[in-house]
């Protein structure tokens, strides 16, 4: 799935994604940033037209629309571009900022390349995030060990005609209804959370039964070699069902339910009335 994250230049946020492997960055936030106009929308626009006009069209097409989340909160279409395509862009606004920006732009997109390259980068980034927010050693340890298993399963899929996407997060989701008995956004809503990924908000023990029902799912899905969205639900079910049919005898055993509504949200803030 698509990893979307925010970066800051000059004290300013610029919203980028990794989409088709490779770094896309926010034209609008770059405009805003470099021309330091109070209507960066409206900016674009009048470039876009003047680029076409020149005919440097090519610059123009090249922007791909990708949603992103606006500052009003919801997910809208915006003009998203390579590091290419950013650099000719940048060319077209006069700004002082322009050298100093490309300096820093080159850098910011090549952090995931470098990750690629050296997997433990990546993985020190989270283990240390994790650390910051107060997560255990222990739930660290099983939080990585479960993407481990989600990577492999995810790997199999993409070696086997499933499509990175819709068809990852359907299968995704079957498998986790099946052995938590809620979809992601039910369990979400028990955990009282919104955008956060349900993942980071887990407990030690929702995390082992989503990496069990992940695990049985590559391994039945491998002897049954299936390919495609259709093929693949079946073990998705039967792999989801395994790991549901642990947690019921555990939760007979212990008297505890798995799914709980623990997170680690920080605590909300009271306003005291005078």
């Amino acid at each position: 799935m698509k990893t979307t994250k925010i970066v800051s230049f000059d004290n300013k946020n610029i919203r980028k994604v990794w989409h088709n492997e490779q770094w896309y960055f926010c034209v609008v936030d770059i405009v805003a940033v470099l021309s330091e106009s109070t209507n960066p929308q409206v900016y674009w626009r009048v470039l876009k037209k003047r680029l076409l006009d020149e005919g440097s069209g090519e610059t123009v097409t090249k922007c791909n629309g990708l949603k992103m989340l606006a500052e009003d909160g919801k997910m809208r279409i915006t003009d998203m571009g390579n590091l290419e395509t950013i650099f000719r862009i940048i060319q077209s606004i006069p700004s002082p900022k322009a050298e100093p920006f490309k300096l820093w732009l080159a850098k910011v997109g090549q952090e995931r390349i470098e990750e690629i390259q050296d997997p433990e980068r990546s993985l020190n980034r989270a283990r240390e995030n994790w650390k910051k927010y107060g997560r255990s050693q222990k739930w660290i340890g099983q939080r990585m060990l479960g993407q481990e298993t989600r990577n492999k399963l995810t790997d199999y899929w993409s070696t086997h005609e499933v499509k990175k996407g819709e068809e990852f997060a359907i299968l995704t989701n079957i498998i986790h209804e099946e052995w938590s008995e809620l979809s992601i956004q039910d369990h979400k809503k028990v955990k009282g959370l919104d955008k956060q990924n349900l993942r980071d908000h887990m407990t030690e023990a929702e995390l082992i039964f989503t990496a069990l029902a992940e695990l049985s799912t590559r391994e039945i899905a491998e002897i049954m070699e299936t390919k495609g969205l259709n093929e693949n639900k079946v073990p998705a079910k039967k792999g989801g069902q395994v790991a549901r049919n642990a947690r019921i005898e555990l939760e007979q055993k212990t008297g505890k339910k798995v799914i709980t509504g623990k997170n680690f949200l920080p605590p909300r803030k009271i306003d005291k009335k005078s």
